[in-house]
């Protein structure tokens, strides 16, 4: 299962937060090449989205060449994919992460909050994915 979230209130689209994520998964190697993504319906009941919603993160991953379609048997990652470097994912984070500090800031947070923040995030994150590798 996918360990995909999306935010309502971030201003992206929907769409658009799942193609990043995807793709981050997919550049980084945690999607491996000829791996299956879950069907459309799956993915929209997990995130409790409209499976359109899903058809066009699809449909946007395949225009990009980072998926294809096997008629009747699903979506699967392109084999020529190559995966992110080390170096190349800390920019990448790093850079979300300059924004989340900035906001954290201007919200009032000092360090030792935004560290403890996350860190609570971290574990909420780790329950919900024991939790749902149990089902």
């Amino acid at each position: 299962m996918l360990h995909l979230t999306i935010s309502q209130g971030d201003g992206t689209p929907i769409y658009a937060q799942l193609v990043q994520q995807i793709k981050t998964l997919i550049a980084t190697g945690r999607l491996k090449p000829d791996g299956e993504l879950p069907s459309v319906r799956q993915l929209a009941q997990q995130l409790v989205i409209n499976p359109n919603t899903v058809v066009r993160t699809y449909r946007e991953l395949e225009t990009e060449g980072l998926v294809y379609k096997k008629r009747g048997a699903g979506t699967f990652v392109s084999a020529e994919v190559t995966p992110y470097t080390e170096e190349v994912c800390r920019e990448i984070l790093g850079k979300r992460l300059d924004v989340l500090i900035v906001e954290g800031i201007n919200m009032g947070f000092d360090k030792t909050q935004l560290i403890n923040l996350l860190q609570d995030r971290w574990k909420a994150l780790e329950q919900t994915k024991q939790e749902e590798e149990g089902d």
